[in-house]
């Protein structure tokens, strides 16, 4: 049972006095409740390792891939294969960070993985500054959470430049126009980034320009000139790029092969945001406790959720039983893609029936803790709940 403690004050005022006005008044703060999950430490102790174990998995799992020429059945689009395979062989294209979804870890329940988001993972502000800037407001302090992502994404921003002293520390951030989340995590990967020593900057994707001779640029809109960026973080889907922009794509396969541009995340985090990774770590590590079988039909001996290779949010998942009836569904725009099979687990509730997905960011290593809460498939209407250890 998942036990829940109330933080009545808000944390609006602790976010105005460390100088974070722009995320209130965002749709991150109203979706934070005052409520958090109490979490023991030595659960904390088991979500970090958790991690940490599961990201050397992955690995073995990507190259796997690599080496058994299986990026069709992750459904990698072929024009991405040689950019994965430089920027694996490349030790200087580093996997900035990525977000671990779990089930259990609560109350002797085994933590199981339930998919990793390597690619373009959200829920950092919530997770790094207003989880903390709520601890705070109540009187706690950093000793009641498993939380270091900002300093970790610093550190993993200072490494990025520490392999690329070829390159200028100018980085251009990016997202999509209109999705003001994007927009909030995006600043808070800007201020890590600018303690790590890098010069920020901020453009939409649809003005960005690209180039294979020289990378890529945003006019200034002081002088109306093209400046140039050696480095660009995309909170823009790897297989988006592959299957819906292939100029795109070859732009950038052959600009970060000339060293013109570097970009984070790299390439071959899709090898890990696939969710038929999961199957190939199966293969890899059948039974191990934190793995949930996985395959590419149903089940037939236990109840399954059937999703597609690169949904998101919950979308264009179906929860099925051991016999193939749909107990529950959610609609999406990703149905085209292939679909994969995971062992069904159910999440930790608390006394009201609310379910509660922990979500663990890894940046280097396991660095922070939050939980998602909401029905029987967590959605993009699910709630932030931060925690507190006791």
């Amino acid at each position: 049972m998942i036990k829940t403690r109330s933080l009545p004050v808000s944390p609006d005022q602790q976010l105005r006095n460390v100088g974070w006005n722009w995320m209130l008044g965002t749709d991150t703060v109203p979706y934070l409740t005052n409520e958090v999950v109490v979490v023991k430490p030595e659960e904390t102790d088991a979500f970090y390792e958790a991690a940490n174990q599961l990201f050397e998995m992955l690995v073995e799992a990507g190259q796997t891939v690599i080496d058994q020429n299986r990026f069709n059945e992750l459904g990698i689009p072929q024009n991405l294969v040689d950019l994965i395979k430089l920027s694996w062989n490349d030790d200087r294209h580093i996997q900035l960070y990525g977000r671990f979804d779990l089930a259990g870890g609560i109350d002797g329940q085994p933590i199981k993985l339930i998919e990793f988001n390597a690619d373009t993972a959200t829920c950092i502000p919530e997770t790094a500054v207003v989880q903390y800037a709520h601890l705070r407001a109540n009187g706690l302090d950093e000793e009641h959470q498993f939380n270091t992502v900002y300093e970790m994404l610093v550190e993993q921003f200072r490494e990025v430049l520490e392999q690329n002293k070829d390159l200028q520390p100018t980085l251009l951030l990016s997202a999509m126009r209109g999705f003001p989340e994007d927009d909030s995590n995006v600043a808070v990967l800007g201020e890590a980034a600018r303690e790590a020593g890098f010069t920020v900057d901020f453009e939409y994707i649809d003005k960005v320009e690209f180039s294979v001779e020289e990378g890529l640029f945003k006019q200034n809109p002081q002088n109306g000139q093209f400046d140039r960026f050696d480095f660009w973080f995309k909170l823009l889907p790897w297989e988006y790029i592959g299957y819906e922009e292939p100029d795109l794509a070859h732009i950038l396969t052959e600009a970060i092969r000339r060293r013109k541009v570097l970009v984070l995340n790299p390439a071959y985090s899709l090898l890990f945001q696939s969710k038929y990774i999961l199957k190939v770590l199966w293969e890899l590590y059948p039974y191990h406790p934190l793995l949930l079988q996985t395959e590419a039909k149903p089940l037939t001996d236990r109840p399954c959720v059937e999703k597609v290779l690169f949904g998101r949010e919950g979308a264009n998942v179906r929860i099925m039983d051991e016999n193939g009836k749909v107990k529950a569904q959610a609609d999406g725009e990703y149905d085209e893609y292939p679909k994969i099979y995971q062992e069904y687990v159910d999440l930790p509730q608390d006394a009201a029936g609310n379910r509660y997905q922990a979500g663990v960011f890894f940046a280097g290593e396991g660095c922070g803790l939050g939980f998602r809460r909401g029905g029987v498939i967590l959605d993009n209407g699910a709630q932030f709940v931060g925690h507190v250890v006791e």
